[in-house]
């Protein structure tokens, strides 16, 4: 394998690899930036030694023990464990002895705890949105600062001064790195979610730029949701998140005429969406609904994207039932958009005038 091969392995690996990696150091490091800069240490050690030695069979465990060996040495040479020390009343072997243990543990351990902890850490409401979404884009998503800033399309160095913003309050705030329990959960899932979906929207329907589209990032999103949902199984909402986001990158093809400019709902052509992931949104709405209890804004609009879904035409789709999904979002999520979209789906069920 020639080096540029090599370094290629290195970047997939990496962006396969880097969210386990940083949870995993930042469960016994308790600091978020801390854990990725000894990922970033492992990282380089990647890519000088790999290049000679080969890709490992590995390639994750060898990166977790890699930062293993860069925390036992911050802990050594950092004067906050002799505090502890003192505070504690611990030898401070004792403690390194310990940490080394945790380290081996989380090469083999089950690691969806930590990456749970480390994306309810990144998408903390301490945050403002746009430094959460740039935080979780680069610890959860490996993307670089450059990509983040090329797919919103803003001046790199502005997102990196969002990272280190970011890192800096979390610090600051001594926000745990935990999952939270109770009433503290349900608020923090929410800004998860919102964090989640704006990524979605934003390659769903830019903002900036000259494309409506950016597939890259509906990509991510989607991806995150998936992860979400499978370390977070028991929340229909995390499930109501995803079949939405599944139903409406199904009629991404549909979207954009062949000169870029975009084609409205009832105008598309349905042989267009792609069907596996409709099935998988309706399966994932299916999983939200078994869960029971009141259905919340992401499940009803999640829901009313598989009433159009499942119609093969316009003329087919179930209007009644959009009306009465729009009638329960309004009391769940009042917005003026809310209301002009039942507005329209009553002028389809009934007429303009009882539209009016």
């Amino acid at each position: 394998m020639t080096d540029s091969e090599t370094h290629r392995a290195v970047d997939a690996v990496w962006r396969m690899e880097s969210a386990k990696v940083i949870a995993g150091l930042a469960r016994i490091v308790r600091d978020v930036g801390v854990a990725e800069e000894l990922a970033q240490d492992a990282l380089v050690a990647a890519l000088e030694q790999w290049p000679k030695t080969g890709v490992p069979e590995k390639p994750g465990a060898w990166l977790m023990a890699a930062g293993k060996n860069r925390a036992i040495d911050y802990f050594r040479r950092n004067t906050l464990l002799e505090r502890k020390h003192e505070e504690l009343g611990r030898d401070i072997g004792e403690q390194q002895r310990t940490a080394v243990a945790g380290f081996d543990a989380a090469i083999d351990d089950d690691i969806g705890d930590d990456l749970l902890r480390l994306i309810f850490t990144a998408c903390h409401p301490v945050l403002t949105p746009e430094v959460r979404v740039a935080l979780t884009l680069r610890l959860l998503g490996g993307l670089t600062t450059d990509e983040v800033a090329r797919a919103f399309l803003i001046p790199e160095a502005t997102v990196a001064q969002r990272i280190v913003r970011a890192k800096r309050t979390l610090s600051e705030a001594h926000v745990p790195f935990e999952i939270p329990r109770g009433i503290d959960r349900a608020a923090r899932l929410s800004s998860v979610l919102e964090v989640i979906y704006l990524i979605f929207n934003e390659g769903y329907s830019a903002t900036a730029g000259e494309d409506w589209l950016r597939p890259a990032l509906c990509d991510e999103a989607l991806r995150l949701g998936r992860i979400l949902a499978e370390l977070a199984p028991n929340e229909a909402e995390v499930h109501g998140l995803v079949a939405l986001m599944e139903i409406q990158a199904s009629r991404s093809r549909a979207r954009v005429s062949p000169s870029g400019e975009p084609i409205l709902l009832m105008d598309q052509d349905r042989a267009r969406w792609d069907q596996l992931l409709i099935r998988r949104g309706l399966a994932a709405l299916e999983r939200a609904e078994r869960l029971g209890g009141a259905r919340g804004p992401y499940a009803l609009q999640a829901a009313i994207a598989a009433c159009h879904a499942r119609a093969h035409t316009p003329e087919e789709t179930d209007w009644p039932r959009i009306v009465a999904l729009y009638g329960q979002l309004a009391q769940t999520a009042p917005s003026p958009i809310v209301e002009l979209n039942r507005a329209v789906a009553v002028s389809m069920a009934e007429g303009p005038a009882a539209a009016l």
